[in-house]
């Protein structure tokens, strides 16, 4: 902000001329349906080429549409990309701890643990086996509570496919069709007169 340059110049434009473009677009909370709290967490491996920190991004959904996400680069170099996603599903987990508080204020309970579907096995079965420690010990303590909400049943970590991880849309440069279709699965509509 204080030293802008001919390339931040370019970026700025090339958001506003995103946003004009997407005017009309919007998302359809529909009453009704299956209103069960569910996640999807994701990250790339080191994806900035400056400093190599990757970004952590989530998205959750009520009723097929989405009501929280978030893109986020992490705080610290990872050393794997277990490690990375890790990572991305913890602070996936603090927003689900934040999500059924705010539902539970208005008078609505989840029965049983919130669903966040993740597409790294080593880092689902890291968070549900301490054992693997001497593996792990690179990764952070702060982000170790993860095991705890997972024995807590607070959350679920689950395995979906890489081609159906709608969180992607929050981390990595897609193909038009790529990204058309996790628009699509969010819930983002277009609005017509």
């Amino acid at each position: 902000m204080e030293h802008p340059t001919e390339s931040h110049f370019m970026a700025a434009k090339r958001i506003l001329r995103y946003i004009k473009g997407t005017t009309s677009f919007g998302m359809f909370y529909k009453k009704g349906g299956v209103a069960e709290l569910f996640g999807y967490t994701d990250s790339d491996y080191a994806g900035d080429q400056n400093d190599r920190k990757s970004t952590s991004g989530y998205v959750f959904m009520m009723n097929s549409t989405a009501v929280s996400w978030s893109s986020k680069k992490q705080p610290v170099v990872t050393l794997s990309t277990t490690e990375a996603e890790f990572i991305a599903a913890a602070s996936s987990a603090c927003q689900v701890i934040w999500l059924r508080r705010i539902l539970k204020s208005l008078n609505y309970t989840q029965s049983g643990p919130t669903v966040v579907y993740c597409d790294n096995i080593s880092a689902i079965k890291l968070s549900k086996n301490p054992v693997m420690h001497g593996r792990s010990k690179h990764i952070d303590i702060r982000f170790h509570f993860l095991r705890d909400l997972v024995k807590d049943e607070v959350i679920k970590l689950t395995y979906c496919s890489t081609h159906d991880q709608i969180a992607d849309i929050m981390t990595k440069p897609l193909k038009i069709e790529a990204f058309l279709k996790l628009r699509d699965l969010m819930g983002v509509c277009e609005y017509t007169e």
